[in-house]
This record gives structure tokens, sequence and C-alpha cells, in this order.
């Protein structure tokens, strides 16, 4: 029984150990909403820039849940922040309904509209893109 107990000993002295310390991980302890989301492409991408010149890409992605006539699209707005070089290149040139997967940082943008209405809506910030289908466009090659 005494070995037992001695093989018990560093598991409770952990148990005492303060919460406060996240061994899991090297990043800070902030508040955090990231969406990973695996759906079509809704559209062309388009190359956009902010009120201060920054050059961003903008796509939308629709995904889909449920079956039958349950079945509901949702449609998210995506900001890509690359500015230049090939991978903005490569966003800007992916077709309408290929299938993607994003990862990416979720934030709650709220103003005022022209008529005084509070407005709210979400924004991905994209972190991580990967295409896992290409649209069949439907020549004969691939038939």
């Amino acid at each position: 029984m005494s070995g037992f107990l001695s093989s018990l000993r560093p598991a409770l002295r952990m148990a005492n150990v303060s919460q406060t310390a996240r061994a899991f991980s090297s990043s800070p302890a902030n508040s955090i909403a990231r969406l990973t989301l695996t759906g079509r492409l809704g559209g062309e991408p388009e190359l956009q820039a902010t009120s201060s010149g920054q050059e961003i890409v903008k796509y939308n992605i629709a995904t889909s849940h449920g079956r039958g006539e349950n079945r509901q699209t949702s449609w998210w707005r995506i900001t890509n922040f690359v500015a230049e070089g090939p991978q903005r290149d490569f966003v800007l040139g992916l077709q309408k309904g290929t299938l993607l997967y994003v990862e990416g940082d979720a934030k709650m943008s709220v103003w005022e509209d022209a008529e005084g209405q509070t407005r709210s809506a979400l924004n991905v910030v994209q972190r991580t893109l990967e295409v896992l289908k290409r649209p069949d466009n439907g020549s004969e090659d691939s038939q």
C-alpha cells in the first residue's frame, strides 16, 4: 500500500499548484474569438483600400447545415490583410465555388448608419486559408 501512496504523491502535489499558469500555451491569456469555416467561395475576391490607404482582399464564404427543406446557409465576410505579393495574387485568383478551409479571428464592429440607427456586423480576419477543392468548370476534359 505504501508503494501505491508514494506513486500518488507527485500527482497530489500538483493538485495544490496554483491554476494561474497556463502550461499548455506560451501565448498571452487574452480573450480570443476564433472561427474555423469550411465553405464555398461566394464570388470572386475583391481588392479594396481601407480609409488609411492599406490594400486588403475581401471575399465571402457560404457554409450550409441541415438537410432537405431544413438546409440553411450562412454567409461570412472574410478580410485578408496580405497587401502584396504571391499570397495576395493567389487569393485574388480563386474562382467562385472553390471549397475553402479558413481560420480567422472574429471581430464585432458597431457603427451608426446615416439614419442614426446603431448597426453591427461580425467580421472575420483571415489567419489561414487552404483550398480544399477547385470548382468543376464543366469542361469536356473533366467528364
